[in-house]
This record gives C-alpha cells, sequence and structure tokens, in this order.
C-alpha cells in the first residue's frame, strides 16, 4: 500500500470516530428536547446555550482528537524517514558496505530504501575497482621504475660517460626518483583506503620528533636562506605509529620550507593544551587562495603558486598528512592569509598514560 493511500485511510478512519461522536452527541441532546416538547416542559437552556454547550464541551474535545490523530499520523507515517535519514548520515566513502533498513510495506520508502542501497552497492563496487586499480598500477610500476633507476646509476659511474651524458643521466635519474616518489605515495594511500595499512600502536614523545623535525628544517631551509624557529615545544606523549608521525612532520615541514620565499621564515611549535598535543607550522610564502582552500587536502592538488616547475611536488604531500592525522584519531586545518602567513594545525590526542609525564611537562 502506497504512503498516500495508507494517508488517507488512517485519517478518513481519525475523522469519522470524531465525526460519530459529534454525531451522538448531537442525537442526545436533540432527543432531550424533542422530550421536553412532548411533556410540555420548557427545555432548560435556550437553543444558543445548547449550541453553545455542544461546541465548548464536544466540539473542542473533538478538534483536539483531530489535532492529537492527526500529529500522530505524521509522526508515525514519518518515521521511517527520520530512521532513513539517521541510516544515511552514517553511510560515507569509507563506509559504503552498510545498507538502510527497509520498511517492508513495499510503498514508495521501501522502494527508495532499495534503489538507494543498490546506488550504495555500485559506488562501493566502483571504489573498490579504483582502489584496486591504483594498488595493482603502483605496483606494476615499482619494479621498472626500480630497473631504470638502478641502470642510471651504474651508467653514472662508468668512467667513460661524457660530462654532457652525465648530465643528461642525471636529470633522467631525477625524474626516475620523482615518479618513484608518486608511486610509493599512491600505493600509501590506496592501502590505506583498503584498510591495508596497520598503524603500530606505542607510546611516542611527539616533543622528541618535533626536535627531530627541526633539525631537518633547518638543514633544508638553508639552500634558500629560510629561517626556521621552534618557539615552543611542550612535553607531550601520544599514541600512534613513530614511522608516521615522524613522516607527518617531515611532510609539514618540507612543504612550509618548498612553498616559501627566498629569505623567508618557518615557525613551529608545539603545545599541549588540555587533552590535546597541538602542533603548528607556520611560512611566509604566497599562500594560497580562500576560494581554493578547500581542496588543499585533495590528491594532486597544487594551489597556483606552486605551478612554478623549479618547485618539486605531486600534490600527494597533505593528503598522506590528513590520512595520517585521521588515522591517530587527529585533526588538520590549514589557514591562509595571501601574502602574510600559511599555517598548517594538527591536533592530536593525548596519551592516556600521558600524566606519568613529569609534571612541568604537564604544563603545571
Amino acid at each position: 500500500m502506497t504512503i498516500r493511500a495508507r494517508l488517507t485511510f488512517w485519517y478518513a478512519g481519525i475523522l469519522l470516530v470524531s465525526l460519530a461522536a459529534m454525531a451522538g452527541v448531537v442525537h442526545y441532546e436533540f432527543t432531550e428536547a424533542q422530550q421536553a416538547l412532548r411533556q410540555n416542559r420548557t427545555p432548560l437552556d435556550s437553543p444558543w446555550e445548547e449550541t453553545g454547550e455542544i461546541i465548548l464541551y464536544y466540539g473542542l474535545p473533538a478538534a483536539l482528537l483531530l489535532l492529537v490523530g492527526g500529529w500522530w499520523l505524521m509522526r508515525r507515517a514519518l518515521a521511517p524517514v527520520t530512521a532513513l535519514t539517521q541510516a544515511a548520515e552514517r553511510i560515507h566513502v569509507g563506509c559504503l558496505k552498510e545498507r538502510l533498513p527497509r520498511t517492508g510495506n513495499a510503498d514508495e520508502l521501501d522502494r527508495l530504501t532499495e534503489v538507494f542501497n543498490a546506488m550504495t552497492a555500485r559506488l562501493d563496487e566502483s571504489f573498490t575497482h579504483i582502489r584496486e586499480f591504483t594498488l595493482n598500477a603502483s605496483h606494476e610500476l615499482k619494479t621498472p621504475l626500480t630497473i631504470l633507476q638502478g641502470e642510471l646509476e651504474t651508467a653514472l659511474r662508468e668512467p667513460a660517460v661524457s660530462s654532457a651524458q652525465r648530465e643528461h643521466f642525471a636529470s633522467q635519474l631525477d625524474e626516475i626518483q620523482r615518479l618513484s616518489k608518486i608511486v610509493d605515495g599512491l600505493t600509501l594511500l590506496a592501502k590505506a583506503d583498503a584498510g591495508q595499512l596497520p598503524l603500530a600502536q606505542e607510546q611516542v614523545r611527539l616533543d622528541e620528533l618535533v626536535q627531530d623535525s627541526f633539525a631537518d628544517a633547518q638543514i633544508l631551509g638553508r639552500p634558500g636562506n629560510v629561517k626556521v624557529e621552534l618557539t615552543a615545544c611542550d612535553e607531550v606523549l601520544v599514541s600512534g605509529d613513530r614511522h608516521r608521525l615522524r613522516q607527518l612532520l617531515l611532510n609539514l615541514t618540507d612543504n612550509a620550507i618548498k612553498y616559501n620565499q627566498p629569505g623567508g621564515k618557518v615557525a613551529m611549535e608545539l603545545r599541549r593544551n588540555g587533552k590535546l598535543a597541538e602542533f603548528r607550522v607556520a611560512n611566509t610564502g604566497a599562500g594560497i587562495a580562500p576560494a581554493l582552500l578547500p581542496r588543499v587536502f585533495d590528491r594532486f592538488f597544487r594551489g597556483e603558486p606552486s605551478h612554478n616547475s623549479a618547485i618539486e611536488g605531486c600534490g600527494l604531500g597533505l593528503s598522506i598528512a590528513q590520512w595520517i592525522v585521521k588515522a591517530h584519531g587527529g585533526n588538520i586545518q590549514l589557514a591562509c592569509e595571501p601574502g602574510k602567513l600559511t599555517t598548517v594545525a594538527v591536533d592530536l590526542p593525548l596519551s592516556v598514560t600521558a600524566g606519568d609525564l613529569p609534571l612541568h611537562a604537564q604544563g603545571h
């Protein structure tokens, strides 16, 4: 039965009950008045008073019954819509296997649910094929790139190679290494999407990793005369994968230096705030236009200033950083004031054993 027909029948039933009650009351009052006339008795109330009593004592309750019945009817009819909405909100790109509950009434909502479930099944299959293709393609590209890199490195060591050939081989080797980095990044993200990249769970002193990244950033900033500062570094303990957290910090500091201006500055800080470890890295680069900020974590996205061929990169660094942060239960955001500062903010939950740190490490 369709929703329209079911609502019609339900509301018609409520209306009939209300009308029957009203008819019974009117019939009772009319009968009483007729008996009074036959017995030559004067009715106790005038016709207008009787009409007012009928409206007050019987009409208003009947109207209230209609309102309450209509509210109940609409609530019951829309309950499946609420359930579908709540279930649909739980479905996202990483959870396409969940199916919406069907009402079993064979109505419009039930058919809509069936169509929606079929659509999510097709989407899940498509995303699975894309992940498998990316993973397989990355795996297949890895071997020939490794072979080419080995051959070029061997050729560079040959004493008979001229300086022009050596320069040519070195240029080719740089491009192959760049392709290898892209393949490695795609492989990592494809495995992460497929849930094939488990993270180690250990107690990690994030402040030690930040100190290491600060030292690396100072070295990376020397060719461009970029000044790197570590303005704060509270001792914090987080639970997670040390290797991936180090990769996260390296990606962010490398981007801050790479997309900077000659003689620019990079400011790093790590602070403990309640139950969060807050890491911030800001640089004085050209920045990103506000309209492009929502896309900065998209794969292969590079803002306009980074289209300069002199800047190496493939647009996967922030995507990998976002995955690492999300996998550790944290949050990452990028804020930019074009021409001033571009700041990446990472918030990670502290380890439950963070209380084992010294008092000065806890901000006391």
